[in-house]
């Protein structure tokens, strides 16, 4: 059973709609979600929260019905909001059981739990502290730690990474890998930063004005097809690439001893035919690999699309 399953799903405040039309399938790992400012992303989540119910459509989150089973589900998700959730005046152990107690969480079990998720978010030599005296970094954590607490088969994270320096932010993308491949939690990652999603997430799903502007695995979001390479040579050398013109190849970029080029309208194997040029001009060819966008390029395509039509 997929994590999440949205099937025709609507979501309108009034006369402006928010979510328009959505449907698809999340699956188990590690998902981004990614959007520009107004796409829908914030108002998703709060459907399949149940605080905002679908105008029509159906959607379930581990099974259950967004539209009946909201505080269900909520007990089975754990959320790390974009914002600071954080209260004032009590320390972050107390602060965290606290947060596992509104899960549904026997006290004694919550402080138990609290002092776990906070050794393991990095936080167990600070658990006494007043959380209003932690930085950036920690507060980004114990946003993590109260998420975890109760143990959730769906944690949502909303800019995880926001306000960290490269250190934190690394170490909080380590943290969010390891929850989602390493302990059988299912992650959303809701983020503006593409290399955050490509570094952690296994699928995407872009949104744009309310629908899905795009979505699938990473790898295949990535990909340009197989006609479309990058190859090294032992240096650069003109001949090689005047012969794959003449054969049919098309060069794309050339920096020095590295080419894209497009092998589209080459007859026959043309990794064959790039080493046979190569040995004929003299060269070698040192690298030689599919070229793939960055995450930020099918954002860009996706959207500028979706905007087009």
């Amino acid at each position: 059973m997929p994590t999440i399953t949205v099937n025709n799903l609507t979501v309108k405040y009034g006369s402006r709609t928010a979510v328009d039309n959505v449907t698809f399938d999340l699956p188990d790992g590690c998902v981004g979600l990614l959007g520009p400012n107004g796409a829908g992303k914030t108002t998703l989540i709060k459907c399949l929260l149940g605080f905002v119910p679908p105008t029509t459509g159906t959607g379930t989150v581990l099974g259950l019905n967004i539209a009946t089973s909201g505080l269900a589900i909520r007990q089975k998700v754990g959320l790390m909001p974009e914002l600071d959730c954080h209260i004032p005046g009590i320390n972050a152990v107390t602060y965290v059981a606290y947060a596992g107690e509104l899960a549904g969480m026997p006290a004694s079990l919550a402080i138990g739990r609290a002092h776990e998720v906070l050794e393991y978010c990095g936080l167990g030599e600070a658990r006494y502290r007043h959380v209003e005296t932690y930085s950036t970094g920690m507060l980004q954590r114990i946003k993590l730690a109260q998420a975890l607490v109760h143990g959730p088969g769906l944690l949502l994270l909303d800019e995880p990474t926001n306000g960290l320096d490269p250190k934190g932010r690394e170490e909080m993308l380590t943290l969010v890998k390891d929850i989602s491949h390493g302990k059988g939690v299912s992650v959303i990652v809701s983020s503006h930063l593409m290399q955050d999603i490509e570094r952690v997430c296994d699928y995407a799903i872009v949104m744009r004005g309310g629908k899905v502007a795009t979505s699938g695995d990473i790898a295949s979001l990535r990909s340009v097809g197989g006609y479309h390479l990058e190859i090294e040579l032992r240096e650069p050398c003109p001949a090689f690439t005047e012969a794959l013109v003449s054969r049919g190849g098309q060069v794309l970029q050339e920096a020095g001893s590295i080419l894209q080029i497009d092998m589209q309208k080459v007859e026959g194997r043309y990794a064959t035919l790039l080493f046979q040029l190569a040995g004929a001009a003299g060269t070698q060819i040192r690298g030689f690999r599919p070229v793939q966008r960055t995450m930020e390029d099918v954002f860009l395509a996706a959207v500028d699309q979706e905007s087009a039509a």
